[in-house]
């Protein structure tokens, strides 16, 4: 079963993607660039350690 949606973002993110042939830095720069253009209040989160999974005991062991 095919998303409209999801192959709407598909269809957008391969057109941008040849826009900038494939170019990380480019296409990064370009969506920097849209993002302060939208007059959006940015918000930069400090990164957060993960915690470790706890290992599962089986009961009775």
């Amino acid at each position: 079963m095919k998303d409209p949606i999801v192959e709407e973002v598909r269809k957008h993110r391969m057109e941008h993607t040849q826009k900038f042939q494939g170019n990380l830095s480019t296409i990064c720069a370009d969506l920097r660039h849209v993002q302060i253009a939208s007059g959006h209040k940015i918000v930069r989160l400090a990164p957060r350690k993960l915690e470790r999974p706890r290992k599962h005991v089986k009961a009775g062991n």
